[in-house]
């Protein structure tokens, strides 16, 4: 019988996500991915204020807090018809913008980068000759001499020597498959350390509109960031001045460090924009409005999904339209009313849990059976993509100028096709280049935030609709974004001023879903067959191209009452 491979967790910081991968020899025949803890949090909504419930679904994630808070309070003014301030909508988009860039930055540096950077060879490294190539690298970055390699490289050994290497642990380090020279990993490394610094800082964009970091403070109707320019307690001007600070510095990161360094590891593995494709559907739902959500022809990400690869047609997306958007449970530890290989739009959604696993410990997933805490959505029936690579091709499809640009250029550069796009390389690239237009516009909307300040305009807030007297006995709306991982969106249905229904369908979930009722696919399974392993024991290659979609499992939280008790306890016999 050919061997089943199996890495649990794959992910570097949330867990909770397992891969199985069939062999046929030396290549993976099926992948199966499985989420392998619940998420109960629109059971937890079930009942309570709209106004209140940002609050509680922001916690589905301890990594992205901001988009699920924000998809949640655009969920309930879609529901109510509630427009808001522009001033809220720029800063909405600053606080946004922010978390990608962090984001992306976090994951190429301390979650995907050393699936081709080896730690371990950086010892052997010349710090003048690394020091040379950083310069060639990105000539106008300061921290490049070779003193500052040659620090970070005692760090570095004083981890290895201590037989600590601490965050550096449980890798494959020395596998054949690592290609960097001693110089670019040293590089490389040093730069990790380095963002482990640039990320504490940047972070206090969201503290200043949000009051913390994670978990962000907002509000239904607006933002929690009142603006008086001679107010201590207010956005005023020492603060703007630090937001502008906080945007520069990202942008000084991203250009001088992040893309120099994209393009240089990505020079020595260009067999792997042959690999990795997915399902070659792409979707997006749009975002980064600039005169409001529901005017998409003002978003900066345009909505729809292109199919079959083909980037010169796409179709819209209507999130309202129950034909769409489905959610399957066939291979999932859920029941359905309506059976479980019925699908669901997620107005009519159902969370009802039911484990028909296996007991811990066990040696592989009964994959014929439900095998994973992921539902799997559809659109229209077919497996798409979310997440970087969709929003670089949909803004490529429509001729974004910046977008159209940066991917020819970094095309040229690798000499590579445009074919290289649909890959794990192209994937890790499309993040790389969509953060750099992201930090661009931050600072139009920056800029448009002054103006309207200096004009007098200072509301960040719509009381219209606060009160519930004035809502209708029975609504329901979709808030929806992209987050940096892909197409978020959460569902909601409100009945007597409270909330009859919650469902929220992530990014990770469009991903990395199990097999559907039709048998087909998700992006993650998709994506690892075919895949040679040069090692079974090591397999590196299944790390590189699930961690090119930056899976994020969090989401899969633990069940509990209104009191903050546990309702479910999993225990290992």
């Amino acid at each position: 019988m050919s061997e089943r491979i199996v890495v649990d967790p794959i992910t570097r910081i949330e867990g909770h996500l397992r891969i199985e991968a069939q062999m046929d020899g030396d290549t993976i025949a099926q992948a199966y991915s499985s989420g392998t803890m619940v998420r109960g949090i629109e059971t937890i909504l079930k009942g309570r204020d709209p106004r209140d419930a940002w609050a509680f679904a922001q916690r589905i994630c301890g990594v992205c807090t901001l988009v699920h808070g924000l998809a949640s309070v655009r969920s309930v003014e879609n529901a109510l018809n509630y427009t808001i301030p522009p001033n809220a909508q720029l800063i909405r988009n600053l606080m946004s913008a922010a978390q990608y860039v962090h984001d992306h930055v976090m994951h190429f540096y301390h979650l995907h980068a050393l699936d081709w950077v080896d730690v371990v060879s950086a010892l052997k490294a010349d710090p003048k000759a690394t020091s040379e190539l950083a310069q060639t690298v990105s000539p106008h970055y300061p921290k490049s001499s070779p003193g500052y390699f040659s620090d970070m490289q005692k760090k570095l050994k004083t981890f290895v020597e201590g037989g600590q290497l601490g965050i550096f642990a449980k890798a494959y380090w020395g596998h054949p498959a690592y290609k960097l020279p001693p110089e670019a990993n040293l590089m490389s490394v040093s730069h990790y350390l380095e963002a482990l610094e640039w990320q504490r800082d940047v972070v206090r964009l969201h503290a200043i509109f949000g009051g913390k970091n994670p978990h962000p403070n907002f509000l239904v109707g607006g933002v929690a960031s009142p603006i008086d320019l001679n107010s201590d307690s207010a956005i005023n001007a020492k603060k703007l001045a630090d937001i502008q600070n906080v945007i520069h510095q990202m942008k000084v990161f991203v250009e001088q460090v992040y893309i120099p360094d994209t393009l240089a590891i990505a020079g020595f593995y260009k067999e792997w924009a042959e690999q990795g494709e997915g399902v070659g559907n792409f979707l997006t739902y749009g975002d980064f409005p600039e005169k409001g959500i529901d005017d998409p022809s003002s978003f900066l990400i345009p909505g729809g999904v292109i199919l079959n690869r083909d980037l010169s047609t796409f179709e819209p997306v209507d999130l309202h339209d129950k034909e769409q958007v489905k959610e399957y449970v066939s291979h999932a530890w859920y029941d359905y009313s309506t059976g479980k290989d019925a699908g669901l739009h997620p107005y009519d959604g159902e969370t009802q849990l039911n484990y028909t696993g296996p007991t811990p410990p066990y040696k592989h997933l009964d994959v014929d059976q439900s095998y994973s805490w992921l539902k799997t959505p559809r659109w229209r029936d077919k497996a798409v993509e979310v997440g970087p690579l969709s929003r670089m091709l949909m803004l490529y499809a429509t001729k974004h100028a910046q977008a159209v640009e940066l991917v020819d250029y970094t095309l040229k550069t690798l000499d590579l096709p445009v074919t290289a796009l649909f890959s794990t390389l192209g994937r890790t690239a499309a993040r790389t280049l969509e953060t750099k237009i992201i930090a661009d516009t931050m600072q139009n909307w920056f800029d448009h935030l002054i103006v309207n300040i200096k004009a007098g305009d200072t509301k960040t807030f719509n009381e219209t609709l606060w009160e519930p007297s004035s809502w209708p006995k029975q609504c329901q709306g979709v808030g929806f974004m992209e987050a940096p991982r892909g197409a978020l969106a959460h569902w909601i249905v409100i009945e007597d001023e409270k909330i009859a229904n919650y469902q929220a369908v992530v990014p990770t979930t469009w991903n990395a879903g199990p097999l559907d009722a039709q048998g087909q696919a998700g992006p993650y399974e998709a994506a690892l067959k075919g895949h040679k392993l040069h090692d079974p024991h090591q397999p590196l290659e299944i790390l590189r191209t699930i961690h090119s979609f930056d899976p994020c499992i969090a989401c899969a939280v633990h069940l509990s009452d209104e009191n903050g008790e546990d309702m479910l306890q999993v225990k290992v016999q």
